[in-house]
């Protein structure tokens, strides 16, 4: 007996150990999102969506950094590197002017 109250007692702590996880965890809620395809497929697409936005502004803002500091590094007049920024430079603003 003694141990048949023991173990229902190590069950019952572990039981109550696991639900108090998944109410953590929320399992419930993406349980019923999964019971609601479109759902689902609608908050996906507004995450792919946002991701790619910042994608956007991020790449833009990378390239317009790089460009800034190339311009400087053509400013300064530098032999070698210089010419080849100097050149790289004025096909990207030729690009941008098209």
């Amino acid at each position: 007996m003694p141990d048949e109250d023991k173990t229902k007692d190590t069950l019952t702590r572990k039981v109550e150990e696991l639900a108090y996880y998944l109410e953590r965890m929320r399992f419930a809620e993406y349980v019923s999102l999964f019971n609601r395809p479109w759902r689902l497929m609608w908050l996906n697409f507004l995450a792919g969506l946002a991701r790619g936005v910042g994608i956007a502004i991020g790449g833009t803002l990378l390239a317009a950094l790089a460009l800034f500091l190339l311009n400087e590094l053509a400013i300064l007049n530098l032999p070698v590197i210089g010419d080849f920024i100097a050149k790289l430079v004025r096909i990207v603003q030729g690009q941008l002017a098209k």
